[in-house]
């Protein structure tokens, strides 16, 4: 293994990490909202499954190797580039507590960076919004409408149930639901990050271009940066997605859960990398408004609105300026340095604001 391509696949599995973390939330916020679970648990539940989803599917690892953009045009410098610029909006949504697409991140990064380095014509327009856009734009309302759906259905059968025993029994409902999310999640999420290294192995000439699945080694080290990750995780957007979006009870909870997981399987079986994050947040939207429109807090939600419309240009824009810096004598190690960087600078930044905010008692339990 060379050098260069020891460093795409160490930042490749970094990202994956950070998507980890980043995505936490996706699975356990409104466990942990509606209090079906406490934190550590249902952080330790959603990385295991995240692993083991890992392992399910590969058609979402394909699509991010073959179908966005000319694999014959890429070269490690371009998949480097783009993993900083995929990592480095990462990090900023996830400092300032909101839910953006770290699959848009990844997308939109590696597209700036191929774009910077061969132009336009390096993009599989086709595959971009057959695969990507389309899904991506139908999946959060889908999640919005079928979570709806499924709470008024709720709602119905409990009618004249008692409010304590139905919460208490939906409390129990989400272990499986909050499970299932976590399972779809590793098997979308974690596929992408195969599908890049994949792609840097084809660059480097260390594997055929027309592989069926990644190799054994690449497989299982995804599925562990994510699920390291995962139980890092990422407490503000937890915040976000689950009391600030909508305040939900148990059994909204389940509703939203079932629905985002039903469609991260469905997408994931037809291999198109959808965004966990919009998917959960429609869906969350969706069990709310089942109080009324008054129930949703618009204002946040469009704020995550700005963030996924903004997530594949910004992501992008930071990959086209790693890959003019790769031109540079030494230009891979001064984007190597630039990723420690960014990475050290966000995570102080967060550890300062928590010494900030939280009193000395509980500075030891807070979580980085």
């Amino acid at each position: 293994m060379s050098a260069t391509l020891f460093v795409v696949v160490a930042v490749a599995l970094f990202f994956d990490f950070t998507n980890g973390f980043h995505d936490t939330a996706n699975s356990i916020a409104t466990s942990v909202s509606t209090r079906a679970l406490s934190p550590r648990p249902a952080v330790a539940m959603a990385a295991i499954l995240n692993f083991a989803g890992a392992f399910i599917s590969f058609k979402v690892a394909a699509t991010v190797a073959k179908g966005i953009v000319d694999p014959d045009a890429i070269t490690l410098e371009i998949l480097l580039a783009g993993l900083v610029g995929a990592i480095t909006w990462n990090l900023i949504t996830w400092y300032l507590g909101l839910p953006s697409s770290s699959s848009h991140a990844l997308i939109g990064g590696i597209m700036g960076s191929a774009v910077m380095a061969e132009g336009w014509s390096v993009v599989q327009w086709d595959g971009l919004w057959t695969k990507v856009l389309k899904p991506s734009l139908i999946a959060p309302f889908a999640g919005l409408a079928i979570a709806f759906a499924l709470m008024t259905l709720i709602v119905w059968l409990v009618a004249r149930r008692s409010p304590a025993r139905v919460n208490r029994i939906f409390r129990r409902g989400q272990l499986i639901s909050g499970g299932f999310v976590a399972l779809t999640h590793g098997t979308n999420d974690a596929q992408k990050t195969m599908g890049i290294i994949a792609l840097a192995l084809v660059a480097s000439g260390d594997l055929d271009a027309d592989f069926s699945r990644p190799p054994t080694w690449v497989i299982l080290s995804s599925a562990l940066a994510m699920a390291a990750g995962t139980y890092a995780g990422g407490w503000r957007i937890i915040r976000t997605l689950g009391t600030r979006i909508a305040k939900i009870d148990p059994p909204q909870g389940f509703a939203a859960q079932t629905a985002c997981a039903s469609i991260l399987w469905t997408t994931a079986h037809f291999g198109y990398p959808v965004s966990t994050t919009q998917v959960i947040s429609g869906s969350v939207m969706g069990s709310g408004a089942t109080r009324g429109l008054h129930a949703v807090r618009w204002g946040v939600a469009g704020n995550i609105l700005l963030a996924w419309i903004f997530t594949i240009p910004m992501a992008g824009l930071v990959g086209a300026f790693m890959e003019l810096v790769t031109r540079l004598p030494a230009g891979e190690v001064i984007v190597f340095i630039l990723a420690i960087l960014i990475s050290i600078g966000a995570f102080a930044a967060r550890r300062w604001e928590t010494r900030r905010l939280l009193p000395p008692e509980a500075l030891e339990s807070a979580p980085i």
